[in-house]
């Protein structure tokens, strides 16, 4: 079943998001839909599902016209999206938001048994071993999305739209959802497949269309013999800018932070490492290994069992969020965007200033938009952020974009301490580089930063020194030379040296 947009236009108050935009997308494919934050990607997505309707242009399904008024009526046609932003209930069970559109009902209530079992069968389609009965507020950001693709497949879609499906899962995790897709394509299903991840696309896929300004500069080209610059130049009119080499080094002396056989409420236990002025320490591990966990009881946000927090070598109890960003100049930037990094229904400008407000109010409390405006307008030149003026809402702006955001507002802070969790999660090429050089010239500026990152060759590239986490415990460190290859070989070989001895010969 063939699915074509052709010539599709679509504005929205100040900004032309699509224009003569196509797609033609055939089942059993996978397609691969590539472009830049703001590119119009997500805005194509959602006029497939009925999200958007186009100003302009036409779109049909198997020949036929299509017409949708909501994302229900996608479903009914077979037509299912995993977008990039979840959107599940946080307070349902997993089977509750698999099934949400069709739950079993016996006697007129809801039949949980039966819910459960088929959604157990979702599950296990995904790889995900879960109680369905989990409310999934208590899950991971990675196990979530899993969620969410299980939801997807349970709709028998014949075409799936996945938008940045990878950003939040572990590599193995990954490669049973490559299987799944590949098995999906097989049975002739229509996959379109959203990525900034150039190798997934290049070894997943296998046509390609991309977007630049919301416009097709690539309509459908066949994935054999295209190159990763090819992609490149298609999506940013430009060949790949190598990202420029920190110009300082960390400074030597007291650390500026230092945990000593601290543990958490978490389950941490017996950590102790020295971040220092103008450093980069790395906090690498896979999904669950307790790094952002480690983040949130440092700041104050969750609760420490015993061991000791030195700044400037003098011990120091962190009591809460607003002492840690107030007393002790700590900032950090969440991987958890949508809920923590910003607030998506307030305006740039407010969003950038909300870190110094108690700088800025008036005598009364009051905080008046103007000086919002002064503090957020030099940092949003500076981080470059795509947007008509500072009184759009965050929540309209690409991912990227939300992400310098989300940095802004620390740097209007003013911090010493920067802790920084997957930084580049679902941004796209040129906003990754771009975000890589700002975290380097922070450090050069003599921040002390703490990355945490699930992107092997991003944690290369920019740490001093890895921290290797598993399960709530440090397990190693690196002296990062910058080589791939002995780094990640290194680091890996430690993840494997601490899993229990069962779980290695299960492998």
């Amino acid at each position: 079943m063939a699915l074509i947009l052709d010539r599709i236009g679509k504005s929205f108050p100040g900004v032309r998001a699509l224009n003569n935009a196509s797609l033609s997308l055939n089942g059993g494919e996978i397609h691969a839909l590539m472009g830049e934050n703001g590119a119009g990607k997500s805005t194509l997505i959602k006029i497939i599902t009925g999200v958007h309707r186009p100003d302009s242009g036409t779109v049909t399904l198997g020949g036929a016209p299509l017409s949708l008024s909501s994302p229900r009526d996608a479903i009914a046609l077979g037509i299912s999206a995993v977008h990039q932003e979840r959107n599940l209930i946080p307070r349902f069970s997993v089977a509750e938001n698999i099934l949400l559109e069709g739950l079993p009902v016996r006697n007129g209530l809801v039949d949980f048994r039966r819910a459960n079992d088929e959604a157990r069968e979702h599950l296990r389609k995904v790889g995900l071993d879960v109680d369905p009965a989990t409310e999934v507020r208590r899950l991971s950001v990675a196990q979530m999305q899993m969620v969410e693709i299980a939801k997807a497949l349970s709709h028998q879609a014949k075409v799936l739209l996945l938008d940045e499906p990878t950003a939040s899962i572990t590599d193995a995790e990954t490669e049973i959802l490559f299987r799944l897709v590949r098995q999906l394509r097989d049975q002739g299903t229509a996959i379109l497949f959203v990525s900034h991840k150039l190798e997934e696309v290049l070894s997943l896929c296998d046509r390609v269309t991309v977007l630049r300004d919301g416009e097709t500069t690539l309509c459908g080209a066949p994935m054999a013999g295209m190159t990763r610059q090819t992609l490149i130049e298609a999506m940013i009119g430009r060949a790949e800018r190598p990202v420029i080499a920190r110009s300082g080094k960390p400074q030597e002396g007291t650390p500026k932070i230092e945990l000593r056989e601290v543990a958490t409420a978490a389950g941490h236990g017996d950590i102790s490492f020295s971040l220092y002025r103008g450093e980069i320490l790395g906090l690498y591990g896979l999904v669950g290994a307790g790094r952002t966990e480690l983040v949130r009881a440092i700041i104050g946000k969750d609760k420490l069992k015993s061991g000791m927090v030195l700044i400037d070598g003098k011990s120091v109890r962190i009591g809460s969020v607003e002492e840690a960003i107030k007393r002790f100049r700590m900032g950090y930037v969440s991987e958890d965007r949508k809920h923590e990094g910003v607030v998506l229904a307030h305006p740039i400008r407010s969003n950038i200033a909300m870190t110094v407000w108690d700088r800025i109010a008036s005598t009364f409390g009051l905080i008046g938009a103007g000086k919002e405006r002064k503090t957020a307008a030099p940092l949003a030149r500076q981080l470059e952020i795509r947007t008509p003026n500072l009184e759009k809402l965050v929540g309209n702006l690409s991912g990227g974009n939300q992400q310098k955001v989300s940095l802004a507002k620390w740097l209007a802070a003013d911090v010493d301490i920067l802790f920084i969790d997957e930084p580049t999660v679902g941004i796209d090429i040129k906003a990754k580089a771009y975000i890589h050089e700002l975290i380097n010239g922070l450090a050069d500026k003599g921040i002390a930063i703490l990355l945490i990152s699930s992107d092997m060759p991003e944690m290369v590239a920019l740490a001093d020194r890895i921290l290797v986490m598993h399960d709530f415990r440090i397990v190693h460190e690196h002296k990062n030379d910058r080589k791939y290859e002995t780094a990640s070989r290194a680091i890996m070989s430690a993840i494997h040296a601490a899993e229990p001895v069962q779980t290695r010969t299960a492998r």
